[in-house]
């Protein structure tokens, strides 16, 4: 039977990573800060959030964050100087990230993984349904993945999680879903979730991606959610405990996306998103693809 659940106002954006995987780059910069092309990876998160109409955004932080702040808010100094200038166009973008949403902050003094960084939300979210996402991936604009999910569930209540088809050889470095089909071509039902599982225990290949909608029943199951794998807390453990009692927080969905999405967090796949937002965009695309070509074919 349809429902009618609370509408959906509030993002929540884990950002206290360490950034590792990039050093020396991540050293003294985080790694959200990162360009893709000409704005930071966690303006084009920001960005999403408010295309699926959710302005009130949360930012979990850590130590050696203030840069995430610092972006999201006015510079008067810059804009004064932009202003004096006359160069309206760069005055337009820099205003246009402070103007972006209403942002809040919060650290996670003690990073104790993805769960913990989502219930150091609760106070923020209340008891209300928000969305999670994940500073890593980059949905294209043009693939409305978040929009979607919301949209399931305000609908069918509980919980929606993204979920993307993968290799079976890299199932592994995802949580993993077991699911079960709906009416709906791109909406399956959730009856378990494994974190990492090797390829021979993996219930599909439908791997968990960035993106989350969440029941606030899920703040009092990682209160009681101990230490997973890596020694942190899992927010796949909580999951996987609601899908399994809907009577604590309602079913768990997942969509299944088809779409462009850019995981910004692996090297490979960072210089990849650079290159193929470049090739699209109308002020660079033309002249950038030109001298792409003849790299490719002159050059290598």
């Amino acid at each position: 039977m349809t429902q009618s659940n609370p509408r959906i106002s509030k993002a929540v954006i884990p950002a206290a990573g360490l950034g590792t995987r990039f050093l020396p780059a991540t050293k003294a910069t985080p790694k959200e800060m990162l360009p893709v092309v000409d704005k930071p990876a966690i303006q084009y998160v920001v960005e999403e959030a408010v295309a699926a109409g959710l302005h009130d955004v949360l930012m979990i932080t850590g130590r050696n964050k203030r840069p995430l702040e610092d972006h999201f808010d006015r510079n008067y100094e810059l804009e004064g100087a932009l202003t004096r200038k006359g160069d309206a166009d760069r005055l337009r973008k820099v205003r246009e990230s402070s103007d972006l949403a209403t942002m809040h902050y919060v650290r996670q003094g003690d990073p104790r993984g993805l769960g913990h960084a989502v219930l150091c939300a609760a106070p923020h979210v209340g008891d209300e349904p928000f969305a999670v996402l994940l500073g890593d991936d980059l949905i294209d604009p043009r693939d409305p993945l978040l929009s979607r999910m919301t949209e399931v569930q305000e609908r069918e209540g509980g919980s929606v999680i993204a979920l993307m088809e993968v290799p079976p050889s890299m199932i592994h470095q995802y949580g993993c879903a077991a699911v079960e089909p709906t009416a709906e071509a791109d909406v399956v039902r959730v009856t378990g979730l494994v974190e990492k599982p090797e390829t021979a225990d993996a219930p599909s290949n439908l791997a968990v991606i960035g993106r989350y909608v969440l029941d606030p029943a899920v703040f009092g199951i990682l209160r009681r959610t101990e230490p997973g794998r890596g020694n942190e807390i899992q927010l796949t453990d909580a999951l996987q405990l609601l899908a399994e009692d809907e009577k604590t927080g309602g079913p768990v969905h997942g969509v299944v996306f088809k779409g462009r999405r850019y995981d910004t967090g692996d090297r490979s796949d960072y210089l990849r998103a650079i290159v193929r937002l470049a090739c699209e965009r109308e002020d660079l695309g033309p002249e950038f693809r030109s001298w792409l070509r003849r790299y490719v074919t002159e050059e290598m």
